[in-house]
């Protein structure tokens, strides 16, 4: 068994909740009514979708040395 890391992205919702999205595994998404639970809810997600591509024989996406930045912008909107 290996060790696995992946980023997430943390969105609130207007109805108090929270979304987890995990870019690096397409379609892998999750919510929780609290951060804690919707980082619970993401851990079990990403493990069902990692059993899912293993029992088709599919590679495990393994996120590599990625360069991240977050990027500001003003519009008038």
């Amino acid at each position: 068994m290996r060790t696995l890391r992946y980023k997430i992205t943390i969105r609130p919702e207007t109805d108090g909740t929270y979304t987890v999205i995990v870019p690096s595994l397409p379609g892998c998404l999750t919510f929780g009514d609290t951060i804690e639970e919707a980082l619970e809810m993401a851990k079990e997600a990403i493990e069902a979708y990692i059993e899912s591509l293993a029992a088709r024989g599919i590679d495990i996406p393994v996120e590599e040395d990625q360069i991240e930045a977050t990027i500001t912008v003003e519009a008038n909107a």
